[in-house]
């Protein structure tokens, strides 16, 4: 019926009965003879749109050459089937990265350990580093360079309980040994690669009680073997904090694939794109490239807008500020907080360099990439994602040390673009193409007023995955919903996600890791594991294995339905000896 696996009677028994049309007489004549209708184009898109309740305004995926297929790539290629759970950790697994070759895996837990897999047709532990002797507490976060040469570790210090000081570690790959260490503070930086060589950290200087500054570092990996005559090391930008908050999570984001995505998410855009060009069609469960021509359109400024007064230099305004307090003209008292979060508001307006001011890339062939991390204004907790533009003269140590000179009113960076989420950010991942940005968020109270940046608003028990398109600078989709999370914000920790060219997934404190189909928003499957699920990888080169991570110390292995038939038909199977041929002869 088409090519490739059908469709289990029992499955399309229990789908048949979302049509009203058909009763249970009819479908049982239907799955005894359901070949003569496997090519049915009306039937297969009533069944698609009310088994998964979609939207009909949905349109199929762009790809998809017909509804019977489509409905069987939901069916079969999701990675929904435990083959494998790996125990070799003896406390918390936090986060899992793949290489880029999807050959390795890496995992970092509570047992200060960072192990290295192999991932064949059975995964095997390959290494495994102890960070304890460097005095770390636990590992926490990892990620390969471009080439899988190296192996970035991002870890947190052993200390008072809020001693908020990390480290990163860099590993190489051809021998496991330990090349440099970085210092990281806040720990929660994690830390990222800008390019083979060149990695990302953090470190904050508090200016008041909650006022500080973060400054962000670029540094040589090969920072123990290169020359004294070579920097090794160079800030990139400073960023002054308001009302308590830092900034945390950083990620790279590569612009030069913005015109050509492995998928629009944009149902309108997918039109247009569909009407102006032939699309390549593949199989929708395989990982090869679709080409995709995206319309040309006019870029909307996306630039963080500076205040009305920024001509008031900050001696004038601090003057005017005092001179309100003195003379009563203040509409009420002014707490310490406000006090303080008031005058750094006024210092930094004239010492800040101005915004990029075309931050949206035109050109597809650019070398431009974006710096993107949570930050906010209101209060500690992360609620604004920060984006701040990488020109190609940034990405390498070479030239001074702290960068290019500054006017005395450049002393802080601006960012050139910030998003608001209005909720806790616990979760940022890319798509593959660096088009999306998915977040997960625990959303606060509609019109809550923060008066004390001390005391965030309550935060709900739904996590939220918001998705925004990078080009564009927008919101696409509603926001994604199934998964939860219970701790309150003092205790609110990183739920990390991924995603495919298909798929996103993601962990939650429910006990369930949960994937999604990206183009229809609908989740496909949960995952389950005995305690929270901290972190989900899927393989780069094969969105049909799917890696989940939890406090329950295992890590788990998922696979399609279609993956394991072919892992099934590869495993050699047992061959009758000679002698029992002769002897059967002989008889």
């Amino acid at each position: 019926a088409g090519g490739g696996p059908l469709l289990p009677d029992s499955v399309l028994f229990e789908i048949f009965l979302y049509l009203d049309h058909v009763d249970v007489l009819s479908v049982g004549l239907v799955c005894q003879q359901w070949h003569a209708v496997a090519r049915d184009e009306f039937l297969w898109k009533e069944l698609f749109y009310r088994y998964y309740r979609i939207s009909r305004d949905v349109p199929r995926h762009p790809a998809a050459v017909s509804w019977y297929d489509e409905f069987q790539r939901l069916y079969d290629t999701i990675p929904c089937v435990e083959v494998q759970a790996l125990r070799e950790h003896n406390d918390q697994v936090l986060h899992l990265s793949f290489s880029h070759s999807g050959c390795l895996f890496a995992s970092c837990s509570k047992d200060c350990t960072v192990k290295i897999w192999s991932n064949e047709l059975d995964i095997s532990l390959q290494h495994s580093s102890n960070m304890r002797p460097y005095n770390w507490s636990y590992t926490q976060f990892s990620q390969f360079n471009s080439d899988d040469s190296l192996l970035l570790v991002s870890g947190v210090f052993v200390g008072p309980h809020n001693s908020s000081s990390g480290e990163i570690a860099v590993i190489s790959m051809e021998n496991f040994t330990l090349l440099s260490r970085v210092r990281n503070k806040p720990y929660d930086v994690f830390g990222c690669w800008l390019n083979e060589t060149n990695l990302i950290s953090g470190n904050l200087h508090r200016i008041g009680r909650i006022t500080s500054c973060s400054v962000l570092w670029l540094n040589n990996a090969f920072q123990g073997i290169e020359s004294e005559n070579v920097n090794v090391v160079k800030r990139l930008f400073k960023i002054q904090n308001l009302n308590a908050s830092t900034i945390r999570t950083v990620m790279v984001a590569d612009c030069s694939r913005y015109d050509s995505p492995d998928l629009l998410l944009d149902y309108e855009e997918q039109l247009a794109a569909s009407s102006t060009s032939t699309c390549k069609v593949f199989d929708l469960g395989s990982d090869s490239e679709e080409e995709e021509a995206k319309p040309k359109q006019a870029p909307e400024p996306a630039v963080q807008e500076l205040p009305a007064d920024r001509g008031v230099t900050a001696e004038d305004g601090l003057q005017k500020l005092f001179d309100d307090i003195m003379e009563g003209r203040m509409r009420r008292p002014m707490t310490e907080t406000e006090l303080e979060t008031r005058v750094a508001e006024l210092f930094v307006r004239n010492r800040t360099k101005p915004p990029e001011l075309n931050l949206l890339p035109t050109d597809s062939n650019s070398k431009t990439k974006y710096l993107i991390f949570t930050t906010g204004c209101l209060t500690y907790s992360p609620h604004q994602i920060g984006i701040k533009r990488i020109l190609p003269h940034q990405m390498t140590t070479a030239g001074p040390v702290l960068g290019e000179e500054r006017r005395s009113d450049e002393f802080f960076d601006s960012l050139d673009h910030v998003i608001d989420i209005h909720g806790h950010i616990i979760g940022m991942g890319l798509s593959p193409d660096h088009r999306y940005l998915y977040v997960n968020s625990r959303a606060w109270p509609r019109d809550c007023v923060i008066s004390d940046p001390m005391q965030p608003p309550p935060i709900a028990e739904e996590i939220d995955l918001h998705v925004f398109d990078l080009k564009t600078m927008k919101e696409v989709k509603r926001a994604l919903r199934a998964h939860r999370a219970y701790t309150p914000n003092e205790e609110c920790f990183f739920i990390f996600l991924d995603v495919s060219r298909d798929f996103v997934a993601s962990g939650a404190e429910d006990r369930h890791g949960y994937i999604w189909d990206r183009h229809y928003n609908i989740c496909l499957a949960k995952l389950q594991h005995d305690n929270v699920v901290n972190s989900v990888a899927f393989s780069p080169v094969e969105q049909e294995l799917l890696l989940t991570a939890s406090d329950d110390s295992t890590i788990k292995v998922w696979r399609s339905p279609r993956a394991l038939r072919a892992r099934e038909a590869r495993k050699p199977r047992p061959r009758k000896l000679l002698f029992s041929w002769l002897m059967n002869q002989k008889s």
